[in-house]
């Protein structure tokens, strides 16, 4: 027994090494890479006059003279401010449309609808957007990690210790590309990866609690700890480790994929993949990729970040050139024979309003020299070095400082101008809308497998009603619909639209009227949904329909007499359509409650 615990000691310490220097050679294959990035951050911080050195590290660049001026005038950074709150506006909005317009699909995909709805509302789902597009629009490329989390969720119970035991929650992370080392650099999307180490620096304490292992810490200044990515300070003095998480797609060997965990040369656990996150159920890796500007034969992505920095030097040389010269106009250059003042004073002092200035008799009087005027170049290269930046940043005036230096005025005009900006960042647009849709999907597949026999969520129902429904993870066949992206229209557009239809009379019924419930969508989609309570009791008797087609699923449901009829009457007939007709005991069902309603609309 003693001999088998000591070769599985050695064979943990072998498999701990392995990772370690795994991680260590992609950390070393994409270094170039991450001395990129760290660049990129450091001109949108404002830190422009460095690059990277032949040592493969950020290097400050030196002035040439003393007196050179070194301003940045920053244009990075409102370009990509103007590029992130257009992208955060067309934000993605997940919905799933039913496969069919039987009950059973219209169901399942509200039921999916709001389970994505929740989790958004939960996660805040913006704000890890909003997150991850950031370090896309600054590197080049970000991730979504989709995970489980078992501290989450409701109490279901207690454990022997007391502990709180909860039902479990999905939870989606945005992660930087820092923190992301794939088997191949080549590889053009996240199918094409083998393997995937997420490496991050953590405190030690945290690494005890979460895996119970004593770990000694060290002080960490590497790319990979948080706080030494856009510069180069030290880090924090309490202990971290670099914990790493490497994550293998199935093969022949291991059908179920392998996921090791280790830090400071200890396995601190080795297991099958953990999700079961494809499109066929099978385990695979749990984190979607999102780009800026996607690349031909590589992995990680580029960013306008990266076109915008030769323009951004080139500005700063020509402003700072411009300021030194008007400061030679301003202060003038005084030309002094040798020995007829004291030199060193005047260079200290100047000249400043009221000085008086003496030199030695007999001398030439010290004289300004003629420095000319300002070079018409100057204006003309700053002009050209500002047009080029709308040109590889993709964002005009009219997008990042309300200017329209055009002379369009008319307001069809000025909109084609901003559509044009849109157009420019459609890939970029794309990119988020595909990740993100991907990422739903994952969570619905993760509902699915952790879910239970039981669970209750809190959802919207038909009109904005709160409705408390049970499902259990048979419920869910999340590869049964379509995720559909609020990116093609924004807000303002979809509101354009309907007042559009709405003037040219096309969603009038044949008799020439709007009826209530098309009244009521619309006064859904232009932002008043508030008032559904106070338009009519119309959308009520719907709701009360669409609640009887569920119990006539199961049992046989009296009419009443106050119900409104005629509508009770459509809805029951569109659940007879849909699918009702192909079950013969719900067919008879439905069949019994429309003779009741006509039986009750005859006595009234």
């Amino acid at each position: 027994m003693e001999e088998e615990a000591l070769r599985e000691e050695r064979r943990r310490e072998a498999l701990a090494a392995q990772i370690e220097a795994d991680f260590t050679a992609r950390q070393r294959a994409r270094s170039r890479l991450e001395q990129g990035w760290r660049l990129n951050m450091n001109f949108v911080a404002g830190n422009q006059y460095c690059d990277v050195g032949l040592s493969g590290e950020i290097e400050q660049e030196q002035a040439g003279y003393f007196w050179q001026s070194r301003r940045c005038f920053n244009y990075i950074a409102p370009t990509l401010e103007a590029r992130l709150a257009r992208l955060n506006k067309v934000r993605p909005n997940l919905e799933v449309r039913a496969f069919s317009d039987a009950d059973d699909d219209v169901n399942t995909a509200r039921l999916c609808s709001n389970i994505l709805k929740s989790v958004k509302n939960r996660i805040d789902l913006d704000r890890v957007i909003s997150r991850a597009t950031l370090w896309s629009e600054t590197c080049g490329t970000a991730f979504y990690k989709v995970v489980w989390d078992f501290k989450d969720g409701n109490v279901i119970g207690t454990d022997a210790d007391g502990t709180p035991l909860r039902e479990g929650d999905a939870n989606i992370v945005a992660v930087s590309p820092f923190e992301i080392y794939p088997d191949s650099l080549s590889a053009e999307c996240m199918e094409e990866i083998g393997s995937i180490i997420h490496a991050k620096a953590v405190p030690v304490e945290e690494i005890r609690k979460k895996f119970g292992v004593e770990l000694p810490g060290r002080r960490i200044n590497g790319i990979v700890h948080p706080l030494a990515v856009a510069q180069d300070g030290e880090a924090e003095e309490k202990p971290m480790e670099i914990l790493i998480e490497r994550y293998t797609r199935p093969d022949d060997r291991d059908p179920n994929g392998r996921l090791e965990i280790a830090a400071g040369g200890r396995l601190l656990y080795e297991g099958d993949l953990p999700y079961c996150n494809g499109r066929r159920g099978e385990r695979t890796l749990p984190f979607v990729r999102q780009t800026c500007i996607a690349l031909a034969g590589a992995f990680f992505g580029t960013s306008v970040v990266d076109r915008m920095i030769p323009l951004q030097r080139a500005y700063n040389a020509v402003r700072n050139r411009k300021h030194e010269f008007l400061n030679r106009l301003s202060m003038g250059v005084l030309a002094v024979e040798d020995g007829s003042l004291d030199a060193e004073e005047l260079a200290e002092d100047g000249l400043y309003p009221g000085k008086v200035l003496v030199y030695r008799q007999g001398a030439d009087k010290p004289t300004f020299l003629d420095c000319g005027t300002l070079p018409s170049e100057f204006e003309r290269e700053e002009e050209r070095i500002q047009n080029e930046f709308i040109l590889v940043s993709g964002v005009s005036e009219i997008s990042r400082n309300s200017a329209n230096p055009t002379r369009v005025t008319s307001a069809v005009g000025l909109q084609l101008l901003i559509d044009q900006d849109t157009n420019r960042m459609q890939i970029s647009a794309e990119s988020v809308a595909r990740a993100v849709r991907e990422a739903g999907r994952q969570v619905l597949r993760l509902y699915k497998q952790f879910a239970g026999a039981r669970r209750v969520l809190k959802m919207t129902g038909t009109g904005g009603h709160t409705e408390l429904f049970s499902f259990d993870r048979s419920d869910l066949t999340s590869d049964d619909v379509e995720f559909l992206s609020g990116y093609e229209r924004t807000p303002e557009q979809v509101r354009e639209n309907i007042l559009s239809m709405l003037s040219l009379g096309l969603l009038k019924d044949e008799d020439g009227n709007f009826s209530d419930d098309t009244r009521n969508k619309v006064l859904e989609a232009l932002g008043f949904g508030s008032f559904e309570n106070a338009r009519d009791i119309s959308k009520l008797h719907l709701q009360k329909a669409e609640r009887e087609n569920l119990l006539l699923a199961q049992r046989d449901v009296e009419a009443e007499p106050y119900d409104d009829h005629r509508l009770h009457e459509a809805e029951h007939v569109r659940a007879l359509l849909s699918g009702g007709e192909q079950n013969r005991a719900v067919r008879e069902r439905i069949l019994r409650h429309l003779a009741s309603h006509r039986e009750k609309e005859k006595k009234a």
